[in-house]
């Protein structure tokens, strides 16, 4: 499994109409995807325009070719691109260890 993790700051005051658009693009695009497993979005305590999206793939390849270089990526940024205050960060992880 893939972690895909995406540091997100959007425009001030948008917090709930950013995260409405969140639901509604992974409920509409992302969850059609192949591979995809599930998401979670985290708010910042600290810094209240501050965001990691944590979305949940099968294989590296089907977030980077399968869904990135599909149609469906640009369906889903037009749901939230527009709160965006900058660039959003994206890393990968894959998990080595867990707790029971």
């Amino acid at each position: 499994m893939i972690h895909e993790l995406t540091s997100i700051q959007i425009q001030p005051g948008k917090q709930k109409e950013f995260e409405a658009a969140v639901a509604q693009g992974v409920e509409s695009v992302i969850r059609h995807s192949k591979g995809y497993i599930r998401y979670n979005l985290n708010h910042s305590l600290a810094k209240p325009e501050h965001y990691l999206l944590h979305i949940e793939w099968e294989t590296l390849e089907n977030h980077m070719v399968d869904f990135r270089e599909s149609p469906a990526f640009p369906k889903w940024r037009g749901f939230i691109s527009e709160f965006f205050a900058e660039a959003p960060s994206t890393e990968h992880f894959e998990t080595v260890t867990t707790s029971a």
